[in-house]
């Protein structure tokens, strides 16, 4: 694990030195995927050089990237990548993104690294290897970990983008969970579940995410002390939806957005 999670650090080191490089390039190239998201010349570059290091130093294991597709396989290692998370704040100038690299063994995320070198931050993880960051480029890691918020009314909740809900049909769960808790906001994306990692913010919700979003983020919220699940509380990176919390706000959190399972 120790060595796993070396590398998946010097892909972060890997990564920032593309992405710092392209972020406000007045060249930077910006299109969109048959989605409607968008993606720049640096999601590509990103991906692609960390497929190439991947397959010089574990070139036995699978790789799953939000550009080049893929999978991680349920009995053996796969790395997951989201060369940019946040490519629309990376396109408009906007500060908030993150390159995420997480690895998989047996269907179970076991480490992972968000790293934003312009918020001048990086968050890491291994089981049994604790969660960690650091505050800016060279300063020594500290270790991180949830908030001891018991209650939802003295909680702060996160959300990327209210509109889904209301895509989904189900905005009225996020306005109840909004009305139950202290403060809300919409820190969104990665940074929103490091937040809950590192204790500044209680729960955090995504109503649709892929398992590039989640897979590098689960270690770094449990490891911090608390839970990632999809919004069944089935505890996973793939299933299409995310909810991470201190632990102790997690069952009360699923009961406001309305689902069955804790």
């Amino acid at each position: 694990m120790d060595a796993d999670l070396d590398l998946a650090l010097r892909l972060a080191d890997a990564a920032d030195g593309i992405t710092s490089d392209r972020f406000r390039a007045t060249d930077l190239r910006v299109s969109r995927k048959p989605d409607r998201t968008p993606v720049t010349d640096a999601d590509t570059a990103v991906e692609a050089a960390l497929r190439r290091l991947i397959a010089d130093e574990r070139p036995d294991d699978d790789v799953l990237g939000e550009e080049q597709g893929g999978a991680v396989p349920a009995g053996g290692r796969g790395w997951v990548l989201d060369p940019i998370d946040g490519t629309k704040n990376f396109s408009r100038g906007l500060p908030v993104w993150a390159s995420l690299i997480g690895l998989t063994v047996h269907g179970a995320a076991v480490v992972g690294v968000a790293s934003a070198p312009a918020l001048g931050r990086r968050w890491w993880a291994g089981t049994g290897l604790g969660a960690w960051t650091r505050d800016a480029p060279g300063a020594a890691p500290r270790p991180i970990s949830v908030s001891g918020i018991a209650e939802l009314a003295d909680a702060y909740v996160s959300t990327t983008d209210q509109r889904t809900f209301a895509e989904l049909g189900v905005l009225d769960r996020w306005l109840g969970l909004g009305d139950a808790c202290w403060e809300i906001r919409a820190f969104g994306d990665f940074w929103q579940h490091c937040l809950v990692a590192e204790g500044a913010i209680d729960v955090a919700v995504d109503a649709v995410a892929s398992s590039w979003d989640l897979a590098a983020l689960m270690p770094i919220v449990t490891e911090a002390g608390g839970r990632l699940t999809d919004l069944t509380g089935t505890p996973t990176f793939a299933g299409g939806s995310g909810l991470s919390s201190n632990g102790r706000l997690h069952a009360a959190a699923l009961d406001h957005l309305g689902t069955e399972t804790r």
